[in-house]
């Protein structure tokens, strides 16, 4: 089991570089995370079923801004190993995907509070011109602390059992739960706030209080108005008129020869 716990940990860590060092392959997604885990573990098929039952669940999580979503790659993992270890069906896995993943996220944000340190700490290096030691804060020490933050609640998943990782979530104090709740919720408005200081503008804040006022008063999922949204893209600009280019054919064509008559002066 050593083994196993070692290959989990390491796939865990390959999953947390993938969006931050490999140019984002996929390979965090629930689906190839939980297969990774199931072929360690001798059980591809409920690996894939885990996988693909999660994988519904994550596609409409996102991190925008500086909002953290809840941390799939950590649920995923210990999730397909509960079920492939205690031979429980893919069902019984969400129930334990779920509590770890918001123990994920909580986990990261305590983790990147701790790393805002390394930005101070990179400044006064910089002032004293230690260029090298002010990219090791980010190439190094960054990933190291991503990597314990996935491979240690990983390993000691596997290693000791699932249970453990479950009996560490209820022990978190109430307080503690609730305030990083709370900023979680919080966190959101501010990253969507980030986006649209910098997207919004007068010819496309129409479309976001009409994709508002639909998703509040038309009772209307959020697929349904990303659909609506992609067919009024195609109709504003393959069924209205384009403007900005008045020149006719012929003008262009009297120019054109212009042109040639000119050179041929010059010859």
């Amino acid at each position: 089991m050593l083994i196993k716990a070692l290959l989990i940990g390491i796939i865990s860590i390959v999953a947390m570089l993938d969006s931050r060092m490999f140019g984002r392959s996929n390979l965090e997604r629930p689906l190839i995370v939980s297969t990774l885990v199931g072929l360690v573990l001798g059980d591809v098929t409920k690996g894939l079923m885990v996988g693909a039952s999660l994988e519904l669940i994550s596609m409409g999580l996102v991190n925008v801004g500086a909002a953290v979503a809840t941390d799939m790659v950590l649920g995923s993992i210990i999730a397909t190993a509960f079920a492939i270890l205690s031979n429980t069906s893919a069902q019984a896995a969400l129930t334990v995907a779920i509590p770890i993943a918001v123990f994920g996220q909580l986990l990261g944000i305590v983790v990147r509070m701790l790393m805002s340190s390394l930005s101070h700490m990179a400044e006064r290096d910089i002032e004293k011109g230690k260029f090298k030691r002010v990219l090791s804060y980010h190439i190094v020490w960054g990933n190291v602390f991503y990597s314990l933050m996935y491979f240690v609640p990983t390993f000691i998943a596997i290693y000791f059992g699932t249970g453990v990782v479950s009996e560490i979530v209820k022990q978190i104090p109430d307080w503690l739960t609730n305030g990083l709740t709370l900023s979680s919720k919080i966190l959101p408005a501010f990253g969507f706030a980030l986006l649209m200081s910098t997207m919004l503008s007068k010819k496309t804040a129409v479309y976001l209080f009409l994709g508002f006022f639909i998703t509040a008063y038309a009772n209307i999922s959020v697929t349904g108005v990303a659909i609506f949204a992609v067919l009024l893209a195609l109709v504003v600009n393959e069924f209205m008129p384009k403007t900005g280019n008045t020149e006719t054919p012929a003008s262009s064509n009297a120019s054109s020869s212009d042109t040639d008559d000119d050179d041929l002066e010059e010859l």
